[in-house]
């Protein structure tokens, strides 16, 4: 028995099932292409991958890293390139390149909640924490609950990963580079996905995760994170209601990684971000006419900035 072809197995099986039960997906394309994966890739191989047509799996060094098997996060995340691939299409640069890594942390990551059955404050939100050997300190290769604190150890240095556009990392477009730092950027939207999440509660695969496919299916090969949360936002309206507690939660996750949905003002979408936290991620009419309040506060500031400026120009 070889314990590595089991935990692929059972870790392709799981992603399978997951895209069908929950976004009625026929495997990764869409068509029931059928799932493929080789174990012990080369000699003490650092990596898993996702080729095009099938999964690899390296064993790992036994020093810094242990067989890539062992996560179903990891296969959830290598086999969701085949999802992007297959629909956006995420050209592997820049931001285009760090969303196609941050869609792959997502489903990777809802994998491996949906098959322990996790809500969103239960999951531990890391990639890979089975990766590293015990005689590794770090906890995961990545975290999308704090994007640069999943290690900090004298043989990798600090978890590099930002979770803000004002610490967006600028490197590169070439395999040095990370190509553009595809690796590191992807931690701003993965922490929008997470706060999303924990803002709506309960299962983070069904609203979250439902908004965020539907709108990887509407983006293209060139999307922005700009373009992309823009989309997450109209899609959450599409699927939940204007101004409901998901398209609220939306909408303050983004604007907390330093993203401001375009067409809304900063000052509205505080407002309504405050009025989604303070009524407990629930939307409920409570909040939505604390939101009404606000917003109707900022119009009569804003007349009251613009009669103003009349007075001032008459003068």
């Amino acid at each position: 028995m070889d314990v590595s072809a089991n935990r692929a197995f059972d870790g392709l099986g799981a992603t399978r099932d997951f895209y069908k039960a929950v976004f009625n997906r026929d495997s990764i394309d869409g068509r029931g292409m059928r799932l493929t994966a080789f174990v012990h890739y080369d000699k003490r191989y650092n990596n898993a991958f996702w080729d095009g047509h099938q999964m690899v799996f390296g064993d790992g060094d036994g020093k810094m890293f242990s067989d890539f098997t062992g996560s179903v996060d990891v296969i959830g995340h290598e086999l969701a390139h085949g999802v992007t691939e297959n629909t956006a299409g995420l050209e592997y640069h820049n931001q285009s390149g760090a969303l196609n890594e941050s869609m792959s942390d997502v489903f990777g990551s809802l994998v491996k909640q949906w098959s322990l059955k996790q809500s969103a404050d239960e999951a531990d939100w890391l990639i890979g924490p089975e990766i590293f050997t015990p005689g590794i300190d770090a906890d995961a290769l990545r975290s999308m609950k704090a994007p640069g604190h999943a290690y900090d150890n004298d043989l990798f240095g600090k978890d590099p990963q930002p979770d803000n556009m004002e610490n967006y990392i600028k490197l590169p477009d070439n395999e040095m580079g990370d190509f553009g730092g595809v690796h590191f950027n992807s931690g701003i939207p993965n922490k929008a996905f997470y706060l999303t999440a924990v803002r709506v509660g309960g299962f983070a695969w069904e609203a979250p995760g439902l908004i965020w496919y539907e709108s990887l299916k509407a983006s293209h090969a060139e999307t922005q994170f700009q373009e992309f949360a823009n989309t997450t936002y109209r899609k959450a309206a599409e699927l939940f209601g204007d101004d409901s507690a998901e398209q609220l939660a939306v909408l303050a996750a983004w604007q907390d990684v330093g993203i401001q949905i375009s067409g809304i003002l900063a000052g509205v979408a505080r407002a309504r971000s405050l009025a989604a936290d303070r009524s407990g991620g629930t939307g409920g009419e409570n909040g939505l006419a604390t939101v009404s309040q606000q917003i109707g506060a900022l119009a009569a500031q804003v007349t009251g900035l613009a009669k103003d400026v009349t007075a001032l120009k008459s003068k």
